[in-house]
């Protein structure tokens, strides 16, 4: 495999950094043309997992591509003295995330002399804005402070921004540099502050030509003024948007958002707002992922049945609704998403028989996750159904309970499984899930089960199952 064509690995490897990095970075060490493949792809987003205890390292990496002059001008006043390793490879050239928090909070945390911040920044900056760079992607959030002197090939470094990140406070050079010269950025997320707004976002909006997907955060209290006229500008884009994250409801904007693909409303932050059921009227015909969080039931049904099918996504999170609405809602999904692939929500018993239906009609569904509330539930008719009416396509289930099913129940629903394509099953629970191992082995030797996992509520760092 090693002597594979360089375009095959490279395919190969951007997969397996999408899926496994871990694995990624064992890749390097099989020889140099992997090496030289894989090197670019790690270094492409190096902020990506970035904390305070490898900060340091990152910083060590560099400095070392720091002229000998600017090592010695500024060693002195650094916490570490790693300043002679000699770099393998150019790493900061393969970067095309731009972090400037990140780069601002490593030196900090590095200097042992604050009055040369300053030009220890300047110095480091420099090393990535210059005419021989070029960014993707851009961050710039609250703790960024520093005011860059920006020297010539700033314009060329961020003339090709598909994805800006950043508070609306952002410095005045920097919205400058990007009105000016960058008219490509695609996906926008913006946090909205209280106060300090930068009302030259308001012209850097105005200057894009492919804006289609927007990512807006914001507080209850945050400056009204400033959204209102935010808004407008976005709304401008309302042809060509696609993908919407609102944490608060925009209802002018979205309302003109005719072409919207992917939705995602509210928080997860429990308050709920009635300003939500401005959005019951309104209809996406061509939506295919609705995504919310601590928003009424009742506006996720009517937003449900006023799309055209084409509904390949739904995830309800962070709300509850009584068994009434959750019928209702269950009924939307069956009746008007037919080709639905991914579905989570909240079910109590008095709604499992509405499951049957929903898994009858909606054939091509692949993983279901349900939340299921306090008090009495009946485990075996849920599954009963699950092995009864299941299309073959459905085979990956994720459960988060209060409580736990009896191991006999799930013994039942392994049994029945069988002959079927093997499951995939995670469950997350707020009490100790006594499992015993022994027999979910042997349902995997069986070929029942796939893959098992369970842990508690606050531990739910186990992948989600993709559906493609």
């Amino acid at each position: 495999m090693s002597n594979l064509n360089r375009d095959i690995l490279y395919l190969v490897f951007e997969q397996i950094q999408d899926d496994d990095k871990k694995t990624l970075f064992s890749c390097l060490l099989v020889n140099k043309t992997w090496c030289e493949i894989i090197i670019p792809m790690l270094w492409r987003n190096p902020w990506e997992h970035l904390n305070s205890e490898n900060g340091m390292i990152l910083l060590n990496v560099i400095n070392s591509h720091l002229s000998d002059v600017t090592k010695n001008k500024i060693r002195e006043h650094m916490i570490f003295t790693d300043f002679d390793q000699k770099p393998l490879f150019n790493y900061i050239s393969y970067c095309k995330h731009l972090n400037l928090d990140e780069i601002q909070r490593i030196i900090d945390e590095n200097v042992n002399e604050k009055s040369e911040i300053s030009n220890i920044q300047n110095e480091i900056f420099n090393i990535f804005i210059n005419e021989n760079m070029k960014y993707s992607h851009l961050y710039v959030y609250q703790n960024f402070d520093s005011q860059i002197n920006f020297i010539n090939g700033a314009e060329r470094c961020f003339s090709e921004i598909e994805f800006l990140s950043c508070n609306t406070d952002v410095n005045d050079n920097i919205i400058t540099i990007l009105t000016e010269t960058c008219k490509s950025i695609r996906k926008l997320e913006l946090f909205i502050n209280l106060k300090n707004n930068n009302y030259g976002i308001i012209k850097l909006i105005e200057e894009q030509k492919k804006l289609s997907d927007i990512s807006l955060t914001r507080t209850h209290f945050d400056d009204i003024s400033f959204y209102e006229i935010l808004e407008n500008s976005l709304t401008k884009h309302a042809s060509t948007i696609q993908f919407c994250k609102f944490t608060r409801s925009p209802t002018k904007l979205l309302s003109s958002c005719i072409n919207l693909k992917k939705l995602e409303l509210g928080s997860k932050i429990r308050s709920i707002s009635t300003s939500w059921y401005c959005l019951k009227d309104l209809s996406f015909p061509y939506l295919q992922i609705l995504r919310s969080s601590s928003v009424p039931v009742d506006v996720m049904t009517s937003l449900i049945i006023n799309t055209k099918g084409f509904l390949v996504e739904i995830k309800i999170d962070c709300i509850w609704y009584d068994e009434t609405r959750s019928k209702i809602l269950i009924q939307a999904i069956y009746q008007n998403c037919p080709n639905i692939k991914y579905l989570k929500l909240k079910i109590g018993n008095c709604s499992i028989l509405e499951l049957e239906p929903l898994l009858i009609s909606c054939k091509y569904l692949k993983v279901l996750y349900l939340l299921i509330g306090e008090g009495q539930f009946d485990w075996n008719k849920l599954f009963e159904i699950f092995t009864k009416s299941s299309s073959s396509s459905l085979y990956k289930f994720k459960f988060n309970i209060n409580g736990q099913p009896k191991l006999e129940s799930y013994k039942l629903f392994f049994d029945n499984w069988k002959g079927r394509h093997p499951m995939f099953l995670q469950i997350f629970s707020n009490v100790i899930i006594d499992f015993n191992f022994n027999i979910i082995e042997r349902y995997k030797k069986e070929g029942i089960i796939k893959k098992f996992d369970s842990c508690y509520w606050w531990d739910q760092g186990t992948k989600d199952f993709e559906f493609n």
